[in-house]
């Protein structure tokens, strides 16, 4: 796989935002049960040495993690983050293939839960739990 190579699936990920512009492009994946965020690793994603930035990796799990609770719910709601937690269990470098792949545990009227595994070339390097408040979209 070279870098430009993006897995079979993946398409331009549907939402734009100030926030994630910089790290584009972003990809993502809808399943079943999830919405997966992917990107090419590249220089504005990472730190001084050159891997991956834990904030980056943070940002897209809460994303990944709230776009999967969206579908679970059928996008009848929006999700703000109550709670966010990642354990970094690894890093990546410039070039690699990174998806984020979620799990709803548990929506409710109120609350969802979800978690997920960040993956650099398949290999795990964080995984992340998030708690989001449902709210009425306006």
């Amino acid at each position: 796989m070279t870098s430009t190579d993006i897995p079979d699936g993946f398409e331009p990920h549907f939402r734009n935002s100030p926030f994630t512009d910089p790290w584009e492009p972003l990809y993502s994946k809808k399943t079943e049960k999830a919405v997966i965020m992917g990107l090419r690793l590249a220089r504005p994603h990472t730190n001084a040495r050159g891997l991956i930035h834990g904030g980056l990796i943070a940002s897209l799990a809460d994303n990944a993690m709230g776009y999967s609770c969206a579908q679970a719910m059928g996008w009848a709601s929006s999700l703000v983050t109550i709670s966010l937690a990642v354990d970094f269990a690894g890093s990546a470098a410039i070039g690699q293939w990174l998806a984020v792949e979620s799990d709803v545990i548990r929506t409710g009227s109120t609350i969802c839960f979800a978690q997920c595994l960040i993956k650099a070339d398949d290999a795990v390097i964080a995984r992340g739990n998030g708690t989001f408040r449902v709210v009425p979209k306006k």
